[in-house]
């Protein structure tokens, strides 16, 4: 019989089943934390490639935006170079027309 250990007619060490018993709540605790350990590792690494697929979402959204923006920006610069081009097409005829008085005033 081990020293110190206080005899219980029946059982045997109380010291021993105390140590058997805190063993198996300290195998238990583990195996919880293990698991809870397990499902938090996995959710961090599903968060992970969440966050990498909506990088991805985010990224070729940025890319339409700037088309998009492009497309405006071109869309806009349409009516402005129409009225140029008119203006630059009235003015040539302006000048044909004040050419054509000028040589039909010398007969030619």
């Amino acid at each position: 019989m081990p020293e110190g250990c206080a005899m219980e007619a029946e059982r045997g060490c109380l010291g021993t089943a105390r140590l058997e018993m805190l063993e198996k709540r300290m195998d238990e605790v583990q195996d919880r934390n293990g698991r809870s350990h397990q499902e938090i590792f996995g959710r961090l690494n599903a968060l992970e490639r969440q966050g990498s697929v909506r990088d991805a979402q985010y990224q070729a959204i940025m890319e339409k935006l700037d088309k998009l923006v492009a497309w405006q920006e071109a869309q806009r610069e349409k009516p402005v170079r129409r009225w140029e081009n008119l203006a630059d097409k009235a003015v040539w005829a302006v000048c044909a027309a004040v050419i054509a008085y000028m040589l039909a005033g010398l007969g030619l």
